[in-house]
């Protein structure tokens, strides 16, 4: 049925119940790279790029496994509202190693700087092109091919593996916050 072949009242029916949920159905597929670039909740700006302290590393990962299970929510950014993949990596940095960052993961990726993949190290950040788009999704990468991350609507924070097949074809890089020293 066309909108030509609707009555005037089918229409507005159509509009009210449809309309909804095709808008519902776009923002979950949105995912993390949907999420505007904001400053963070310290109302900080950011430089070109961000010098964590190596010795933070093992706070980073503790802080981000506190976070399994906790729930996705687009735009979240914290435990009690839940997480989308930038808000759980802002929200760890910010907590363990008192450093807030974007809620973009375009925005950290463009103040991080790259890393090998050969050469990752736990605290580490993974971008993955899941929308046609770089630096869609993010995770912190824990070591031995794993990382931590919100993956999506309906899902929690939850440990992944860089070789399983859906993250393996879209990974984008690997970048890191911390300083060389």
């Amino acid at each position: 049925m066309n909108n030509a072949d609707m009555t005037a009242p089918t229409a507005l029916r159509f509009q009210r119940t449809a309309l909804p949920g095709l808008l519902s159905a776009l923002l979950l597929l949105a995912g993390c790279a949907g999420t505007p670039p904001r400053e963070s909740r310290l109302g900080a700006r950011f430089s070109q790029s961000v010098a964590v302290s190596p010795s933070k590393r093992d706070d980073v990962i503790i802080m981000a496994l506190a976070q399994l299970n906790t729930r996705y929510r687009y735009g979240g950014g914290s435990p009690a509202e839940g997480f989308d993949c930038s808000g759980l990596v802002d929200y760890v940095f910010r907590t363990a190693a008192d450093t807030g960052l974007p809620h973009s993961t375009e925005r950290i990726a463009e103040i991080s700087r790259p890393v090998n993949r050969a050469n990752l190290s736990p605290g580490d950040l993974v971008f993955f092109n899941t929308l046609h788009q770089r630096y869609s999704h993010m995770g912190i990468y824990l070591g031995h091919g794993r990382f931590i991350n919100a993956p999506s609507t309906g899902g929690v924070v939850r440990i992944d593996s860089l070789d399983s097949h859906y993250f393996a074809t879209r990974f984008d890089g690997a970048r890191t916050l911390f300083s060389a020293n």
